[in-house]
């Protein structure tokens, strides 16, 4: 009985190591979702910067201010839609927005989902999750993803790429 129970104790043991084997191939597999670290800011200022960048830039999406809109985003706007596809006209990126948009659908930044990375020479990438409120449906979106990669030219911030996912 004693041996049996050493052997059943030997067969447990190998059965957790080679299940903790298949996890770890699992995830290596990429079987498991990742987590990533919770995100810290390399640069504070830059951080803030683009945070107050994307609060003004979306009080000008959900009031309706285009020219102000139209300040903010660059000349070579490059938007891409998970559902609408590419739009590389900023003329009909704000008249969409004019027609589409204005008085119908509000965005809700979800509180504390920006990150913000530095692209040295050029610029900064923002990512994190959103929502929005259809005003005509009375409804509310799912939040997701979006990332834009804002501009820094001539000491002034621009909207240059945007990609929206749903």
């Amino acid at each position: 009985m004693k041996t049996f129970m050493i052997i059943l104790s030997f067969c447990v043991c190998l059965l957790f190591a080679s299940q903790a084997r298949s996890q770890v191939r699992a995830v290596e597999n990429g079987n498991k979702r990742y987590k990533p670290e919770p995100y810290v800011p390399s640069s504070e200022p830059l951080y803030e910067t683009i945070v107050k960048l994307d609060s003004i830039y979306f009080d000008t999406y959900n009031t309706c201010k285009i020219d102000k809109m139209d300040s903010l985003t660059a000349e070579d706007l490059e938007f891409y839609h998970d559902r609408g596809g590419l739009m590389t006209s900023k003329k009909e990126y704000l008249e969409s927005i004019k027609k589409n948009i204005c008085g119908k659908v509000t965005r809700k930044l979800a509180k504390g989902s920006i990150e913000v990375y530095e692209i040295p020479g050029f610029g900064a990438v923002e990512e994190g999750y959103h929502s929005f409120h259809n005003l005509v449906e009375n409804s509310e979106s799912h939040f997701s993803k979006f990332i834009i990669i804002w501009k820094l030219k001539e000491n002034k911030w621009q909207v240059a790429r945007v990609v929206s996912l749903h």
